[in-house]
C-alpha cells in the first residue's frame, strides 16, 4: 500500500501500487466548478491516466490553471489533427501560433485547394463524433528508434528531425484511434473532455478557439488582431524560404556546424527591421505634419531597453537628435501607489504614473520649453528632480518607454500626428513540430529568469513565483493597446532557445524540488532540452540577447 496526500481537500488515503490517478479523484472531495483535466504530482504536471507506486503528493486542476489549460489545448489539437486527417486523407496541419484568444493553424489539403466554410463544416463534424465516442488517448514510451520509425512510417518528418536530435533513448507518443502524434506535454484521458472549442476561418487558414481561462465554460471571446497576424505571418514566411520552420530543422542546421550563419541572419534581420522603423520615424519627423514623439511599449523581458538604444543610434544616422525619457520616472511616490485588495502595491496599475504631471511636462516640450523631468528613486520610493533637463530643439526627437506608452489616455492631449507608436513583444515563430506551438510566453520568462540571476536581482524560483501576476498586469495594461501601434517589431530570436539553454539549466535546476515554482522549471527544463546547445560567444554586444545574457555594449 502506498499513501496519496491531496493538496485539494488536505487528506491521505492509501491506495494499491500502480493506482491511477482517475481512479482516486472519486475518493476526494473539493469544490469542482469545472472538469478536472490534470494533476500535479510532487510538483510535476501529470495526466490523469498517472499511475503511482510511491508515496506522492497530489494537487487536482482544472482548465483554470495555465498547466491545465495546456493539456487541454495540447488534446484539443490532436483532436483537430485527427480529425482533419479522417476528413481529408493526406492532408497536412500546421499548428502555427497563438492569436485573437485561440491558436491559428493552417490546413493544406493533398489537392492544394484553399479551405472553404463547407471543409470548417465537415471538421466540427467529425471531431464533435470523435467527442461523442470518447475515444481515448493511449500514450506509449518507447526506444526512440521505434518512435522515429512509426512518425516516418507516417510522414512526419518534421516529428522525425525533431526525435533524431535530442538525444533520448526513449521516448514518448499518443494515438487517438489509429492515429500517432507527438506532444510534449500531458494529455486528457479521452476526448470526451474536449466539450469547450470551435473553429472558423481566419485569413487564410483557421482559427481553434479554445475556452476561456476564467470561465472554461465558455468559449474565450474573440479579438481580431491584425498587425500581431502580420508579424507572425512574416516571420513565418522567412522561415519557410530558409527551411527552418521546426526545431528539428534548426538543430539539424546547428549540427551542421551553421550556427554562427544562422545568428548572423538573425541579427540581420533584427538590424534591418529596426532601420526600417527609424528611417519611417525620419519621414514623419519631415513630413506636413511632423511626428515629435515616439511612444515605446512592449511585455516585460520583450528587449524594449535594448530596441530603444538601437533605435537611437539608426535615428541619429538618419539625422536626427533622439532624446529619451521612461513613464517610470513620473511614478508617484510609493506612499500614494494604488494598492491591491490585499494591500500589496499594484506596481502596474496606470495610475501608478502622475500621467496629468507627465503630458503636461511632454506638452511643454513640443512647445519649445525646456522641462526639468524627475528621476524616480527605487531604493526610497520618491520621485526626485536631479537636474536632469529636456528641451526639444530642431531635429530633436522625444523617445518614451515605458509600459502605458501606448495607453491612449497618458497623451490624450497630443495630437495623434505628432506620435508615432511601437510595440515590442516577443512573437515565437518556430515551431517544436508542426503540431506543437511555442507559447510566445516561454520566450520571455527564460529570458526573465536568466537576467535575474545574472544581476542577482532573484532566483529563478521567486521569478517564476511572480510571473503570473506580471502576465495579468500585462494582460491589463498593455495588450489591450497594441493593435493601436504604428508598427509592430518582433525581438524573438531564430536560435534564442539553443543559446539560451546553457544559461537556464543551471539555474532551473535550483529550483527546489519541494515549492510550488518547481512544476515550472521542471517544464521549461524539458522544453529548452529540445534544442541542441549553441554557445553565446557569437552573440554580437549590441544584440538584443545581451541585455539578457549580460555582455552588452550598451549602459543600462
Amino acid at each position: 500500500m502506498l499513501q496519496i496526500y491531496c493538496k485539494n481537500t488536505g487528506t491521505s488515503r492509501n491506495y494499491q501500487e500502480g493506482t491511477s490517478l482517475l481512479n482516486m479523484l472519486p475518493d476526494f472531495e473539493f469544490d469542482r466548478p469545472y472538469p478536472i483535466v490534470s494533476a500535479k504530482v510532487n510538483n510535476v504536471s501529470q495526466g490523469l491516466k498517472f499511475r503511482a507506486y510511491q508515496n506522492k503528493d497530489i494537487e487536482f486542476i482544472d482548465v483554470r490553471h495555465p498547466s491545465g489549460m495546456r493539456v487541454y489545448c495540447r488534446s484539443l489539437c490532436f483532436l483537430l489533427c485527427k480529425a482533419a486527417e479522417d476528413v481529408f486523407p493526406g492532408c497536412k496541419v500546421y499548428m502555427e501560433h497563438p492569436i485573437s484568444n485561440g491558436y491559428f493553424c493552417h490546413l493544406h489539403k493533398e489537392d492544394s485547394a484553399p479551405v472553404t466554410e463547407e471543409d470548417i463544416k465537415r471538421l466540427k463534424e467529425r471531431m464533435k463524433v470523435i467527442v461523442e465516442k470518447n475515444i481515448p488517448f493511449h500514450r506509449y514510451d518507447v526506444h526512440t528508434d521505434k518512435a522515429i520509425k512509426t512518425f516516418a512510417k507516417n510522414g512526419y518528418d518534421d516529428k522525425v528531425k525533431l526525435l533524431e536530435t535530442i538525444g533520448e533513448e526513449y521516448s514518448d507518443y499518443y494515438t487517438l484511434g489509429d492515429t500517432p502524434d507527438y506532444y510534449y506535454g500531458k494529455l486528457v484521458p479521452s476526448a470526451g473532455y474536449l466539450t469547450v472549442w470551435d473553429i472558423q476561418l481566419y485569413h487564410d487558414g483557421m482559427l481553434l478557439r479554445v475556452p476561456d481561462k476564467n470561465d472554461p465554460s465558455k468559449i474565450a471571446p474573440f479579438m481580431d488582431q491584425p498587425k500581431t497576424y502580420s508579424i507572425f505571418a512574416e516571420n513565418l514566411r522567412w522561415n519557410i524560404i530558409t527551411g527552418l520552420n521546426t526545431v528539428g530543422d534548426v538543430n539539424h542546421a546547428c549540427l551542421r556546424g551553421e550556427a554562427s550563419e544562422l545568428i548572423q541572419v538573425a541579427e540581420a534581420l533584427q538590424e534591418k527591421k529596426i532601420v526600417q522603423i527609424a528611417e519611417e520615424i525620419d519621414k514623419r519627423y519631415h513630413s506636413e505634419t511632423p511626428c515629435s514623439v515616439v511612444l515605446i511599449t512592449g511585455p516585460s523581458s520583450s528587449g524594449k531597453t535594448t530596441f530603444c538604444k538601437r533605435l537611437s543610434i539608426q535615428l541619429k544616422a538618419c539625422g536626427l537628435r533622439p532624446l529619451s525619457m521612461s513613464t517610470d520616472d513620473y511614478f508617484v511616490n510609493r506612499v500614494d501607489t494604488p494598492k491591491f485588495p490585499d494591500g500589496s502595491y499594484d506596481f502596474d496599475n496606470f495610475d501608478t504614473v502622475d500621467h496629468d504631471l507627465m503630458e503636461s511636462d511632454i506638452m511643454k516640450m513640443l512647445s519649445g520649453e525646456e522641462v526639468q523631468v524627475p528621476e524616480y528613486n527605487f531604493v526610497t520610493g520618491l520621485r526626485e528632480y536631479n537636474g536632469k533637463k529636456i528641451k526639444l530643439e530642431k531635429g530633436s526627437i522625444l523617445l518614451i518607454e515605458g509600459i502605458h506608452a501606448l495607453n491612449p489616455k497618458l497623451t490624450s492631449k497630443i495630437p495623434d500626428e505628432s506620435k508615432f507608436r511601437i510595440f515590442i513583444n516577443t512573437l515565437t515563430s518556430t515551431l517544436l513540430d508542426n503540431h506543437n506551438w511555442i507559447p510566445t510566453s516561454d520566450n520571455r520568462l527564460l529570458r526573465r529568469i536568466v537576467r535575474d540571476y545574472n544581476k542577482g536581482a532573484f532566483t529563478a524560483r521567486e521569478t517564476i513565483s511572480q510571473w503570473p501576476a506580471v502576465c495579468k498586469a500585462e494582460e491589463d495594461w498593455i495588450y489591450p493597446y497594441q493593435e493601436n501601434a504604428d508598427v509592430m517589431f518582433n525581438s524573438a530570436y531564430l536560435i534564442e532557445f539553443a543559446v539560451m539553454r546553457n544559461h537556464a539549466e543551471p539555474i532551473l535546476r535550483s529550483v527546489p524540488k519541494n515549492c510550488p515554482e518547481y512544476s515550472e522549471a521542471h517544464r521549461l527544463l524539458h522544453f529548452i532540452n529540445y534544442f541542441t546547445p549553441v554557445p553565446d560567444k557569437e552573440i554580437p554586444p549590441t544584440s538584443l540577447l545581451r541585455e539578457f545574457l549580460g555582455g552588452s555594449s550598451f549602459k543600462y
